[in-house]
């Protein structure tokens, strides 16, 4: 079972590298799948990032119980932790949920009303048109919104530590600044690319091939969040026993 729908969802893959009929129109889903999976999830990723660097930060100072380690390194634990994994795998989790339920329900949706079926009677390569704009948008607009959230985790550490009085700004920036490594965000995006990838093409791929009825819908939405969460933190620990 497993082998046939791997089989599929690589035959579907297949499919979208294919001339588009339309570039324009092409070109046009993509920006529109661009500003529903960027703008509408600007605010959850906003809200999310900035308490997980807070809960960091004070969590952090909690451990540290000797006056001999300097607070600075409250810094360089938040903002290390925080582009390395919490930025790029917990975003990505919230978006499986958000952004590929919402892919998986709006395929299905046009396969059980038979829309997609009218559009293949029409001549269109249905994979290409419908998934491949989704696949490239989420592949260019998911590492930007893990870019926005690894900053905007830092701020919140940042902000929480001042406000506390747990660690000075000074000492917090300059912990951050010691132990920044460019490596650090490379890695960041290899794992962005590689998560946006997952969520879109393995929602599509669930979405796509829906048979039945609205409980199916449904069914395919809950089945494909859970198989991009599963499916992240597997390449997670890919990514970081092969890259580390």
């Amino acid at each position: 079972m497993f082998l046939k729908q791997f089989g599929r969802y690589l035959l579907l893959l297949k499919s979208l590298f294919v001339k588009p009929e339309n570039i324009n129109i092409y070109w046009k889903e993509m920006l529109r799948q661009m500003t529903d999976i960027g703008i509408g999830s600007l605010g959850i990723v906003a809200i999310i990032s900035i308490f997980l660097g807070a809960v960091t930060t004070v969590q952090t100072a909690y451990q540290l119980v000797s006056s001999l380690i300097p607070k600075s390194v409250i810094g360089s634990i938040v903002s290390d932790s925080t582009i390395l994994e919490l930025a790029p795998t917990i975003t990505s989790l919230v978006l499986a949920g958000k952004i590929g339920s919402s892919m998986a329900s709006e395929l299905g949706t046009m396969r059980i009303t038979e829309q997609i079926d009218a559009l293949e009677i029409m001549g269109v390569n249905t994979p290409a048109y419908l998934i491949g704009p989704k696949i490239l948008a989420a592949v260019i607009i998911i590492p930007c919104l893990i870019i926005l959230a690894s900053f905007m985790g830092i701020y919140g550490g940042l902000v929480a530590g001042q406000l506390s009085g747990i660690v000075a700004t000074e000492e917090f920036v300059l912990g951050a600044r010691d132990t920044f490594r460019g490596f650090s965000v490379f890695l960041c995006l290899v794992k962005s690319v590689t998560f946006a990838f997952i969520i879109s093409s393995v929602a599509a791929f669930n979405g796509y091939y829906t048979s039945g009825g609205a409980l199916e819908v449904g069914q395919s939405s809950t089945r494909a969040v859970v198989y991009c969460c599963i499916l992240i933190l597997f390449s997670d620990y890919m990514i970081a026993d092969l890259l580390i």
